[in-house]
């Protein structure tokens, strides 16, 4: 069986050229066309000489992950129901801004979190994507659109835990941000949101130049704790100390995503003590109202508490957006990602956020 050369890192290509009397600038040529120019045979490879092509072929397929189901919002939001080689399923969503696109991209079948509010987390972990699967998210969406250009912000918002797949996570934005042979998306448009995984985030700040985003969501341990049961390894304390610590491109602040439930921590004492937590650091607040779902325990705040809440940390001279999260009508907000097709029974978290 031949194996899908995007699972090949730039380093293996050249290696595997190399091996073959093959010079290297030939590694780039066959990247430009993988992901510059979104080729899926290697006979569209014009500028490699035909023995090369034809021993591409023998050795390898260029693989397209199966459109498994679309679906189409009333905003525009399209969510892909993406079919992998074992049969598993994960989701993507296709967000439309003003002049562009945001497509929020999973990294594991499932997710091992748990996080109480989140329709991911039900069916648990079934397994890692490798990075190829990651970029083929990216890859078969502007494939699928009339104009590719068109989508330039990426958010690791979707199935899993991002930096419980780091090794693969960091291969897939490689290829993304390389601006010679990659997919070219800007460092400053690519943000990867986390629950919390303390030893990861710092990695992160010392192997990327992306937008880190922290999944936050309370402003004491024992609600965060009981949303999140991750706070009960890497408790709030050891959460911000990181995020003091983490390699902050210059110009650039932090994001920490705040979802807010009616009654647990929309209030003005939580409003407060999240101001105070956050003063020391260079950040950014984005208040996601909680998107319900058929059987979810907790509810949606009114418009009232939310504003409130964004006004009080407006005042303390915050920047502070309310994502109201898009395609709720097919299930594809942030929490209810869920790969409903298939083997996984399992889901993701869904996309809110614009990288700015």
């Amino acid at each position: 069986m031949r194996d899908d050369i995007k699972a090949l890192t730039r380093p293996e290509l050249l290696t595997w050229l190399e091996t073959r009397g093959e010079r290297a600038f030939r590694a780039d040529q066959i990247l430009k066309w993988l992901y510059v120019r979104l080729a899926d045979r290697f006979e569209q490879m014009t500028d490699l000489n035909k023995a090369l092509r034809s021993l591409l072929t023998e050795q390898f397929v260029i693989h397209r992950l199966g459109v498994a189901d679309t679906r189409t919002a009333a905003d525009g939001t399209r969510k892909f129901l993406f079919r992998l080689t074992d049969g598993q399923t994960v989701e993507s969503v296709l967000i439309p801004e003003r002049d562009h696109f945001t497509l929020c991209v999973s990294s594991q079948v499932g997710c091992a979190q748990g996080c109480r509010f989140c329709l991911t987390g039900q069916g648990g972990l079934v397994r890692n994507l490798n990075h190829a699967e990651i970029v083929g998210q990216v890859w078969e969406t502007r494939k699928q659109m009339d104009d590719p250009g068109q989508l330039t912000n990426l958010v690791f918002m979707g199935m899993g835990e991002p930096l419980a797949n780091y090794d693969n996570l960091v291969k897939a934005i490689e290829v993304l941000t390389n601006s010679d042979w990659g997919m070219k998306f800007a460092t400053r448009h690519v943000t990867v949101s986390t629950s919390g995984l303390v030893p990861r985030l710092l990695d992160l700040g010392r192997d990327t130049r992306i937008n880190p985003a922290i999944s936050l969501n309370a402003v004491d341990d024992a609600t965060r704790s009981r949303l999140m049961p991750i706070n009960r390894k890497y408790p709030i304390a050891d959460l911000l100390e990181a995020c003091r610590q983490y390699n902050l491109p210059k110009g650039r602040k932090l994001t920490f995503e705040y979802i807010l439930f009616k009654d647990l921590n929309d209030g003005p004492e939580q409003a407060r003590r999240l101001a105070k937590l956050l003063a020391p650091l260079k950040a950014k607040i984005n208040l996601i109202p909680f998107n319900p779902y058929p059987g979810s325990a907790f509810d949606r705040p009114s418009e009232t508490r939310i504003e409130a809440f964004k006004a009080f940390l407006m005042e303390k001279h915050f920047t502070c957006v309310v994502r109201y999260s898009k395609g709720q009508d097919i299930m594809a907000a942030c929490g209810q990602l869920r790969g409903q097709s298939g083997k996984s029974g399992s889901g993701g978290t869904g996309a809110t956020e614009e990288p700015s």
